[in-house]
């Protein structure tokens, strides 16, 4: 029997639901900085990542680009454009490069239409998203920077499954709505605990524990909305 790839989605779907997307699944790669759909773009293609990380982000009149959500090896891009509206509401840009599969949109619509099943993991991987974009609002609102930094690295560590990421100052500006000035002193404030290493945009993440105990509550709650809803059944 061929090997189910390494992404949440897909090995959480039954046999016969996997079956129904096996044959229309395709390799692709994720390039860094790869745009993938604009906001306001129909989306085509379904992506399940294996590696990489994808941010949804919403681009601000002013030019500012904010990330809202990222999605990873867990879950999959496309999964509301699959249950209505193909319209983007955002754009998704490769944040860590990786690989994903890809099935055309209409390919996953028809199958979620043949089960009940594959519909169900749907809204709950949509849900778990919304959660995740949710409380992202409220984090970068309320939360020091340096909370909303550590947060967003144990999260990408945990969506890429690396230690070293490729994450220039602007990234990472985008993904927690800061300045770049500000992030540059909060990532060494971080590289003085030794908690990461951090070098021309690449950061190695020397110790877990220190940023869990750095992040904000939000990295925990997230975490376990996803543990909830997308845990086996």
């Amino acid at each position: 029997m061929e090997t189910r790839p390494s992404n949440g989605f897909l090995s959480a779907l039954s046999a016969d639901d996997y079956e129904l997307l096996r044959p229309h699944l395709r390799p692709i790669d994720l390039p860094h900085d790869a745009v993938l759909v604009e906001a306001g773009e129909t989306l085509q293609r379904a992506y399940f990542p294996h590696r990489g990380v994808i941010s949804l982000v919403v681009k601000l009149a002013r030019g500012e680009h904010v990330q809202v959500a990222m999605i990873g090896r867990d879950s999959l891009l496309g999964t509301l454009s699959t249950m209505g509206d193909a319209c983007a509401l955002n754009t998704a840009v490769v944040l860590v490069p990786g690989v994903a599969s890809m099935i055309e949109l209409d390919r996953l619509r028809g199958a979620a239409e043949q089960s009940s099943t594959m519909r169900t993991l749907l809204t709950r991987h949509g849900l778990a998203v919304y959660a995740q974009v949710q409380q992202t609002a409220g984090c970068n609102a309320a939360h020091p920077v340096e909370s909303r930094l550590s947060r967003c690295l144990l999260h990408t560590h945990d969506l890429s499954g690396d230690y070293r990421l490729l994450l220039t100052q602007e990234a990472m500006a985008q993904m927690i709505g800061a300045r770049r000035n500000s992030v540059s002193l909060v990532a060494n404030t971080l590289q003085q605990a030794n908690f990461i290493h951090y070098s021309r945009g690449h950061i190695q993440i020397m110790n877990l524990d220190g940023l869990r105990q750095t992040a904000c509550e939000c990295y925990a709650t997230v975490k376990a909305q996803y543990d909830r809803l997308l845990r086996p059944r």
